[in-house]
């Protein structure tokens, strides 16, 4: 059973930067594609970026292109999302997920194993 688990939240200030680590267990990442979900209070989680399983292709929402990057390290078994120039907005609490299929997308529905989430704060 694929297990993952999220690391690296905290509090920043506005502009800050952050990097989240995504660990998986159990399997090997590589067969998966690993997305980043975010989830405010009141709110819908969405998603924030995703990687095929190869790390070839990736997708970003509009609201954080330019500003995160996602990236895997399939022999450490971890995938990362490196936020930059955070805004206050970005406060959520961030899962990472993976699906079996080698291409990715945004849609929660497609993903079948989910971290705890970590919680990230951007406040002066």
């Amino acid at each position: 059973q694929l297990q993952l688990v999220e690391s690296g939240g905290g509090l920043v200030q506005p502009g800050g930067s952050l990097r989240l680590s995504c660990a998986a267990t159990g399997f090997p990442l590589d067969y998966y594609a690993i997305g980043w979900f975010r989830q405010a209070p009141g709110k819908e989680r969405e998603g924030v970026s995703c990687i095929s399983s190869s790390g070839a292709n990736t997708n970003y929402a509009d609201s954080v292109k330019g500003r995160f990057t996602i990236s895997r390290d399939n022999a450490k078994n971890t995938v990362y999302l490196q936020m930059n120039s955070l805004k206050p907005e970005d406060t959520a609490v961030y899962y990472c997920a993976a699906t079996p299929y080698p291409n990715c997308g945004l849609a929660t529905h497609v993903y079948d194993y989910w971290g705890q989430g970590t919680q990230v704060t951007v406040s002066s």
